[in-house]
């Protein structure tokens, strides 16, 4: 009789613990080689408070030996967040290569495509790579297509102060774009030393996701400021991105 109710209880702790595992798993990377930015921090919390909220695992890292095919395992999803730089060594960058083959998903965050810029097979990963950009100023951004998690608390068009990246040409065949910001709203003129840039014209992507490689990869450039990440309405753009990298659930059938 002991015994059987041993096993019963066991039996109830792991049914209670199955039951209350969170949905999915990421890693949450922001390791910086180059600028560091000051938004770090808060943007951590507000997307640890993302997992709380939707119930999913958060593991914040900036070491970047956990990029390893045993402990990848662990995730669903890569987020690289306000990354920067050169921040892998090879193995490392083949780790995670087999991690997005495998089918798992990855979501960069503003500065993730101002990381690796010589790692061609990262680049066609973000979608674009970032080249330059102006002074921080408010512009008017446009949802483009709403056929993604997370926009549903974005108007069509809102005025939006941020750090309006400028990119160089698409790095894949199969982007689809979610958001753009009108250049006759903002100067977007920046030069820093040769670097030049005068905006990309009448389309300039902000955010926008893809198939590539067997998995997902999804990114935002917004995010520049600390204060972004108190918005309710770019939280959820962000848990969107990473809700679909992590699940690929969340686009309507077609």
């Amino acid at each position: 009789m002991k015994s059987a109710t041993i096993i019963l209880c066991a039996s109830l702790l792991i049914t209670s613990s199955l039951a209350h595992a969170e949905q999915f798993n990421i890693l949450l990377f922001t390791k910086t080689a180059e600028w560091h930015h000051k938004s770090i921090n808060g943007a951590v919390q507000a997307i640890e408070t993302l997992g709380t909220k939707h119930h999913f695992g958060v593991d914040w890292q900036e070491d970047a030996t956990l990029i390893n095919d045993d402990n990848l395992k662990n995730y669903d999803a890569v987020v690289f967040l306000l990354t920067s730089g050169d921040i892998l060594n090879t193995p490392q960058e083949s780790a995670l290569q087999r991690f997005i083959q495998s089918g798992k998903g990855f979501v960069g965050i503003h500065s993730a495509s101002d990381t690796e810029k010589t790692w061609p097979w990262y680049n066609q990963l973000v979608g674009h790579v970032f080249k330059i950009h102006p002074e921080v100023q408010s512009a008017q951004m446009k949802v483009v297509s709403r056929d993604f998690p997370g926009l549903e608390y974005l108007p069509n068009t809102l005025l939006w102060t941020d750090e309006w990246y400028e990119f160089g040409p698409a790095q894949s065949k199969n982007l689809h774009y979610l958001l753009t910001v009108d250049e006759n709203t903002f100067a977007p003129h920046a030069q820093w030393g040769d670097n030049i840039g005068d905006g990309m014209g009448t389309f300039h992507p902000i955010s926008w996701y893809h198939q590539f490689d067997g998995g997902r990869a999804f990114y935002t450039a917004l995010g520049h400021k600390p204060i972004a990440y108190q918005d309710n309405a770019f939280l959820q753009h962000i848990y969107g991105g990473i809700y679909w990298a992590a699940t690929g659930k969340g686009i309507p059938a077609k």
